[in-house]
């Protein structure tokens, strides 16, 4: 079974002062043209999207320097609430350990990486975060968490909808639209079961 994870893009939640994505039909067939057209613009950190570590780190690799196994792989999906701790860090990748997807980790429900769930994740090589929040950190303040996970050569992945998925084990693909020099990139992530 596949499961998408992705919004949707035009309706897509956008972080607070970004750009909304825009779209403009240019050409329509019903106006006599010989085909549909569209043209759209949007931010890199839109809707569901990654970050790479250039997003933060001035000499961190762009969205197209990143390798595709950062993005694509077995995962783990933990389900957390409110702030996750250091404690709670540790929990989530013993879980994932366990069930051998220990190198990404996504985070269901409305719960916020801590500078020390941030540390945990960082130290144990973990190479994708995820979350449904449009940022992986605190809204307010979200520099030091991705500064720390960025700075280890993890890449995050934002605004993913997890709403119907049960903890557990599943095969990632998050790759995202290979946008040279680019922080981040869109990308339609989904997961296998």
């Amino acid at each position: 079974m596949i499961k998408d994870i992705s919004q949707e893009v035009f309706s897509c939640k956008v972080f607070p002062g970004d750009p909304a994505p825009r779209c403009e039909r240019i050409l329509s067939i019903e106006n006599g043209d010989v085909c549909n057209l569209t043209e759209f613009s949007m931010c890199a950190h839109n809707g569901t999207h990654v970050d790479a570590p250039f997003h933060f780190i001035d000499k961190g690799n762009t969205v197209d320097k990143v390798t595709l196994d950062h993005f694509v792989g077995d995962c783990f999906v933990a389900r957390a609430q409110g702030d996750i701790l250091k404690r709670t860090a540790e929990e989530i990748l013993q879980k994932a350990a366990a069930a051998g997807a220990a190198e990404r980790i996504l985070i269901a429900g409305k719960a916020v990486v801590t500078e020390q769930a941030a540390e945990v994740f960082a130290a144990a090589g973990v190479k994708l975060v995820g979350n449904e929040s449009q940022t992986v950190g605190p809204e307010d303040s979200p520099e030091k968490v991705h500064r720390i996970l960025l700075g280890a050569g993890a890449v995050l992945l934002e605004g993913i909808v997890l709403e119907n998925v049960a903890e557990g084990k599943y095969f990632l693909n998050a790759a995202p639209i290979n946008l040279g020099g680019c922080d981040g990139a869109p990308c339609r992530a989904y997961l296998v079961c």
